[in-house]
Parts: C-alpha cells; structure tokens; sequence
C-alpha cells in the first residue's frame, strides 16, 4: 500500500494596498534607503490600514483567491490552521474569524504562534492530518500584520517589518510529491532578545506599560542575525543530508525574508546559486508568518511538478526548521 502523501494544490497571497517607502521611512526615523537596503535589501513593505483591519483581513483575502483559484468548495474544508503572532485578539483564534469569513461552515480552525517559523510549524502540522486519513483538506495560512506590534520611533525594528501573508491548500496524493520531510526546532533560551515585552499574562496591558511602549516587538539584532545565520543555514544543510540531495538537485530555496543577508548565507551554506533562490523582500519586508506563502505566490508560474524545493525559516522563541518538499502541479496556462 502507497503512503498517503500531502500535497500543495494552491496557494494564493494577499498585501494591503498602502505602500510603506524608505524614503517615507526617512521622515519617521533617522535612517535612509541606502543604509536600510545595504542591512536588509528591503525597498518597501505594505502596510495595513483602516478601522477594524486585523491579520484575518489578510487571512480571509488569501483564503478566498486559493478558493477561487482550486475550485474548492469551502464546505468542503475540513480544518484551517493560522500562524500568526498578530491575531485580531487574544481570543476567538484569528483562524476561527477566516474560517467565517470565507464561509468554511464544516472545518474546524486554531492558531499557532512561532513567530516567523510559523508557517514551517503550520504546514508540518497540517501535513500529518493528511498523512493518517483524518482529513482530505486542510488550507494553511501564514499572515501577520506587523505594522499593529511595531514602534515607528525605533528604526532597529520599523524598517524591517511589512504586512501580508498567504494561504496554500494540501491534499492527498499517492504520487510521490508533497511535503517529504520536515526538522522543526526551537530554544526558549532565546526569548530576551526578540519578544513583546507586555500585553500578556505575564505582565498585563497598564497605563505604565503603554507609557514605556512595551507592546511593540523588541529585538536585540545583532545577537537575533547571528542565532538566524547559524541555525537556518544549517537546518537547510542538514534537512538536504538526511534527503540525500545535492545542490543540483534543489530547483529552489524558499527561504525566510528577514534579511538578505541571513538569506545568502543560507544559499551559500547549501551551495546553491541564487537564480535558485525566491526573493521579495525588497517589495514586503518581513511579513513574519506570511514571507514563505508569499513568495510560493510570487514565484507560482516558475514552479514545476516534481521540482525539489526547500523551505527555511527563523524567528522569535527562537524557532528555527525547514521543510522538504516536491512541488505538486505545474503552471496553469
């Protein structure tokens, strides 16, 4: 008997229409496009505006063009799973809120929180409902709107960060495609130096931790640079071994867009060049749960059925893995 694989069948991703510059950056802070895209490679990034706008916005946007797009019947969705670390509110799961808004009335849906591995973790998990027969769909969402956690007053983390995300569709297949392997890490040694510092139950919202602006994201970066550096190459590396895959063997490296230079080392850790490596983060800037959807998105049309692709990611907790995966269609004429 042929195991039961999972397989992408869609994806489909979503940013708001505002379009953040560094040049409207240099009116905020003290910086300017020059240092920002020397440091990071980011141009611009999208920003989510308007009254009542939260990350199921994106969610609920994404999910409804991979509808569309699969010709899928949303009644027919069995669970939806959200990685996010900006849902709406504490609670209901922001993933409960899309599952309404797109009118998948049979699933059922939650959340997961791993920062910028969120997607990693998501797509891993949701795999494995296809694997045992449990469910025959299951759509996972990366989104995240950044700009809700981010300090405009602190140029180390404001000229990072963008709004977006996007949303693949997995199904059984007996082919040999869809996701063949996984290596998920974390290491709570690693929250002091990327976290929020109040909001939570360990130090509930007050007038003082609103005055301290203790509810936007805090980052040590060059201590976060090298723990990302080391581990998302090395997971890329090793998830590469234990697959007995050679660098020509990789049509593509879909990596975390946190940095261009995280990035490159990564590429270079694998030996791959980089027309094999998806890149737009000089367009979205670190969408955190959404860059990985993101791009799958972007790069779509260049996509091959059988094409050995790598997915990597780092974040806050620290998290850290990557994914090995064989794309499941070709393009769409």
């Amino acid at each position: 008997m042929k195991k039961n694989r999972a397989v992408i069948t869609g994806v489909h991703g979503w940013v708001p229409e505002y379009i953040l510059t560094n040049k409207e950056l240099e009116t905020m802070v003290d910086t300017n496009d020059e240092w920002i895209v020397t440091r990071t490679g980011i141009k611009e990034r999208r920003i989510l505006k308007g009254e009542n706008q939260g990350t199921s916005v994106i969610g609920i946007n994404a999910v409804k063009g991979l509808l569309k797009k699969t010709n899928t019947n949303p009644e027919d969705i069995d669970l939806i799973i959200c990685a996010t670390v900006t849902p709406d509110m504490p609670f209901p799961a922001t993933a409960n809120i899309i599952a309404e808004g797109v009118g998948a009335k049979n699933s059922y849906s939650f959340d997961i929180s791993a920062a910028c591995s969120g997607f990693l973790y998501a797509l891993t998990m949701g795999s494995q409902f296809i694997e045992t027969g449990m469910h025959k769909k299951v759509i996972i969402v990366g989104a995240d709107k950044m700009s809700s956690i981010i300090d405009y007053q602190d140029r180390a983390t404001c000229i990072i960060f963008g709004d977006g995300g996007g949303a693949v569709l997995l199904e059984p297949t007996e082919e040999e495609v869809g996701i063949m392997d996984s290596l998920l890490h974390a290491d709570g040694s690693g929250a002091p130096y990327l976290h929020m510092k109040a909001g939570g139950s360990r130090k509930p919202a007050t007038i003082e931790t609103v005055n301290a602006r203790e509810h936007f994201a805090y980052q040590e970066g060059s201590t976060v640079f090298k723990f990302a550096v080391t581990n998302m190459a090395e997971v890329s590396a090793q998830i590469m071994e234990r697959n007995n895959l050679q660098a020509k063997d990789v049509a593509w490296l879909v990596p975390h867009q946190a940095n261009k230079r995280i990035i490159d080392a990564t590429a270079n850790r694998m030996g791959i060049g980089p027309e094999k490596v998806m890149l737009n983060i000089e367009h979205y800037g670190n969408t955190t749960a959404g860059t990985l959807p993101l791009c799958l998105w972007d790069y779509e049309s260049q996509l091959k059925k059988g094409d050995n692709i790598i997915l990597a990611a780092f974040g806050g907790g620290f998290t850290w893995g990557a994914i090995y995966l064989k794309w499941g269609f070709d393009p769409k004429q």
